[in-house]
């Protein structure tokens, strides 16, 4: 593919952006295979090395504000009909509550995924603290001459410890899945509000 074929194929994919996002876009994606052609590739090398037209426009639809999206789409050139503008007013006691509600459960799943990843990351705190009061207690128990509750409660306070450190690794891991769905999610919206692409 050359550089004129990638561009034509960008502007293809982001024409229902804001205009000025996407030509800022193709001025960048242009100067960049020109750079590389001056580095000593091909024309077809330069954007073969750039990468895959639809995982740059999905990229570029994921960094661009969605307020510049809305902002766009609503600068929409159809007016509308009385009979249209009557239907809507009429019709919005069914629509708008509709609306409101689908924004709510989509609000509340959200928040209840959230509130179950804070929820992990406070037993793993737990389990730390369960951890660093149980050697301290075990030392008090040992020291006061009670020794069997003292090792008892030092190898609980490490059992503790390992479970913690395993926590961990699984919190760190929801955290990222729950903020990879988050980006999934606003991705799609802006999607939807752009429409669907020919």
């Amino acid at each position: 593919m050359n550089k004129q074929e990638f561009l034509n194929q960008l502007k293809i994919k982001l024409r229902r952006l804001p205009e000025k996002e996407t030509e800022e876009r193709l001025t960048f994606y242009s100067e960049m295979i020109d750079d590389r052609m001056e580095e000593g590739l091909s024309e077809e090398q330069a954007v073969a090395a750039i990468g895959n037209v639809n995982e740059i426009a999905t990229q570029i639809i994921a960094d661009i504000p969605f307020t510049s999206i809305v902002k766009e789409k609503m600068k929409s050139n159809k007016r509308l009909k009385t009979w249209e503008i009557v239907l809507l007013a009429i019709s919005s006691p069914i629509w708008l509550s509709l609306l409101i509600a689908a924004f709510a459960v989509v609000l509340s799943v959200y928040v209840v995924l959230w509130s179950a990843i804070v929820s992990l990351w406070a037993i793993f705190a737990a389990l730390i603290g369960c951890a660093v009061g149980g050697i301290l207690a075990g030392f008090i128990f040992l020291f006061s001459g009670n020794v069997a509750a003292g090792f008892a409660t030092i190898g609980a306070a490490i059992f503790s410890g390992g479970a913690a450190i395993l926590f961990f690794y699984g919190c760190k891991v929801a955290t990222k899945a729950i903020v990879w769905l988050t980006k999934q999610i606003a991705l799609g919206i802006k999607k939807l509000f752009i429409g669907k692409e020919n």
